[in-house]
């Protein structure tokens, strides 16, 4: 991969007064060694972490990520990230990205068992080529996540509303979906609920109105997802987060998987079910999604 930089964070308390970080950054070689042995990242995957798309230099949601990124450090029991350390650290990387679509990731780990404290690093890199997701559209296999609607409230623990490194799993269900013919998985729960994608949110158009699967239901927030809600409110659409069924995705007009660096994609078949897609709306939501957003 040909990266553009990486930065290991020194992370500062959420209640630091500095107002410049910089001293907290130390550049490094993405290609070479920088952790040790005994990280928990590497070994458990112990931390957290976020996605930022960059589009030229400028990184998308930045808030939206920080938010998220400190709500799953409080799910995991991890130390409260200090947001302008954190977005001090983004600038610096994206100012490094250049022309076209970059990928930042932030990553916030428990750092070595028994150690001092949690360690950090930002890496900034050219993002895939997703042209022909968001123009052709994408096939979808769903998968059983293998437990019921109920078992987020009964096991927390479980920690599927936050991101974290701990993603074994989601890449098995992406490999699964291949291997039955289609590009990208959509989790449902053993009694029916549509969850979302292993590394994106689900957006559907049902009965005219644009609905997302409900975060009660354990899943991650998405923040495209909102941002998108925002636009097609301010559009005239009608927007819903609520439970969304099996059934109610074979009664959708069309639906898109979206996410911060492959953007909105369209979902042309479902289990090997053809779905329309929405030819005059899908390029001007990734218009939308490649526009500057703060």
């Amino acid at each position: 991969m040909a990266w553009h930089l990486a930065l290991v964070i020194e992370p500062a308390a959420s209640d630091d007064s500095r107002t410049d970080f910089s001293a907290t950054f130390r550049a490094v070689d993405p290609s070479s060694p920088v952790l040790p042995l005994g990280e928990l990242s590497a070994q458990r995957g112990d931390g957290v972490f976020e996605s930022l798309g960059v589009v030229g230099s400028h990184p998308q949601e930045v808030d939206a990520h920080l938010r998220r990124l400190a709500r799953s450090a409080e799910l995991c029991d991890l130390p409260a990230p200090h947001a302008e350390q954190w977005r001090q650290a983004i600038e610096r990387v994206a100012r490094g990205c250049g022309p076209g679509e970059s990928v930042i990731k932030l990553i916030l780990s428990r750092g070595i068992e028994h150690g001092a404290g949690p360690t950090a690093w930002v890496t900034a890199a050219p993002a895939a080529d997703f042209t022909a997701a968001r123009q052709e559209g994408i096939r979808i296999a769903t998968l059983d996540r293998g437990y019921d609607s109920g078992a987020p409230l009964r096991a927390p623990w479980l920690l599927q509303s936050a991101k974290t490194l701990s993603y074994a799993v989601n890449m098995a269900a992406i490999r699964e979906a291949k291997r039955r013919g289609a590009d990208d998985a959509l989790f449902v729960t053993s009694d029916g609920v549509v969850l979302e994608a292993p590394t994106a949110s689900l957006i559907a158009r049902i009965d005219g109105v644009f609905v997302t699967p409900t975060p009660a239901g354990g899943i991650l927030p998405g923040t495209t997802q909102a941002s998108i809600f925002s636009w097609l409110r301010s559009e005239g659409g009608s927007t819903a987060s609520r439970e969304v069924t099996a059934a109610d995705l074979g009664r959708a007009d069309a639906a898109w998987l979206v996410s911060s660096v492959r953007l909105a994609a369209p979902i042309r078949e479902i289990d090997g079910v053809r779905l329309p897609v929405d030819l005059d709306l899908t390029p001007r939501l990734n218009d939308y999604l490649l526009s500057p957003r703060d």
